[in-house]
């Protein structure tokens, strides 16, 4: 008998329409290794000249004492004891730099007086886990232990990340859980890469479909554990849906689209926090692709997707000011 064909949810509109012109092309083909060097050298840097914020370039010790980059964006007016955020930016642990994404966290500087420090951490295959989360941890304790230089509360931290930012950042969160870091204040996590384990059935709607599918996921874990991907023998640090317990976590917000390969990790990883009597604030927005809002950032689901979020930081620093927690 010959087996049903796949159903899956249907792109949205204006996603497809994009996706549709990205085929046309041929710009929408999945990633494999050999593609890691040409990506790099023909990325395209995010413009974020239209933001009133100043910038300061700093060198700081990553894992094992290497030297990182870290950018600090802040407002003109900033108040002493500022909340902060700490981003991670996304590339499937092989690709960007640390500006990548900084156009979603920037508004929150202008708007909440947030200072944004984004960390250059260190990309597989050429560092291979456990440096690219080791980075990132370390970036939170340079953060935390630097409060005062940088007029910011280092109790009212939060970890920003898209994609493979977003699993870092979930890492970092569960670094600091279990090793008694600095705790953050909470956690976004857009359309996280978080399971290595390739057992979904969104990873199986996703195969060959969509802005970034399962053959690129694949190649992006395998970069990061090698022959470790997909066995036993990987840390919760480095795939944190393999975490046991998710109780102790900061306040998370996840979001991600109903039409892409993360979507049912995004969403169980949410519903093992309620399960371990966490907060959680998830959203899955119809359509979506990997990245969907930005490919049609000016759409209206865009645009809710991005209020959305600024919501939530902004409830999260209101309650944190008159609570002293999150």
């Amino acid at each position: 008998m010959t087996p049903a064909p796949l159903r899956r949810p249907p792109f949205d509109p204006a996603v497809d329409a994009v996706l549709e012109r990205m085929r046309a092309d041929g710009t929408l083909v999945p990633m494999t290794a050999d593609q890691i060097a040409g990506r790099r050298a023909n990325a395209v840097p995010e413009d974020l000249s239209a933001f009133p914020v100043d910038r300061r370039d700093l060198t700081i010790a990553g894992y094992q004492g290497a030297a990182l980059q870290v950018s600090v964006f802040r407002g003109s007016t900033v108040d002493k004891s500022a909340p902060a955020v700490l981003h991670i930016h996304g590339g499937g642990m092989m690709l960007g730099d640390r500006f990548a994404g900084m156009s979603a966290v920037l508004p929150w500087v202008v708007e909440h007086g947030v200072v944004a420090v984004t960390v250059e951490y260190r990309l597989a295959p050429e560092h291979p886990d456990p440096i690219p989360v080791e980075d990132c941890y370390a970036a939170l304790l340079w953060i935390a232990g630097h409060a005062a230089e940088l007029g910011i509360d280092p109790a009212r931290i939060v970890l920003v990340g898209a994609s493979a930012g977003g699993g870092l950042a979930a890492g970092v969160a569960l670094l600091a859980r279990d090793r008694g870091g600095p705790p953050p204040l909470g956690q976004m996590l857009i359309c996280p890469m978080l399971d290595d384990r390739d057992r979904t059935v969104s990873m199986r709607q996703f195969d060959g479909v969509g802005a970034w599918d399962r053959g690129s996921i694949r190649t992006g874990w395998t970069a990061l554990l090698g022959d470790r991907h997909g066995t036993a023998d990987v840390p919760i640090y480095a795939a944190p849906a393999r975490a046991t317990s998710l109780g102790g976590l900061p306040a998370t917000f996840i979001d991600v689209g109903s039409a892409e390969v993360f979507r049912d990790e995004d969403v169980a990883f949410a519903t093992r926090i309620w399960a371990d009597g966490g907060v959680a604030e998830l959203h899955v927005w119809p359509g979506g692709t990997h990245g969907w809002d930005q490919l049609v950032p000016q759409s209206p689901m865009a645009r809710q997707a991005a209020e959305a979020r600024n919501a939530w930081i902004a409830r999260l620093l209101r309650r944190s000011i008159t609570t002293g927690h999150a």
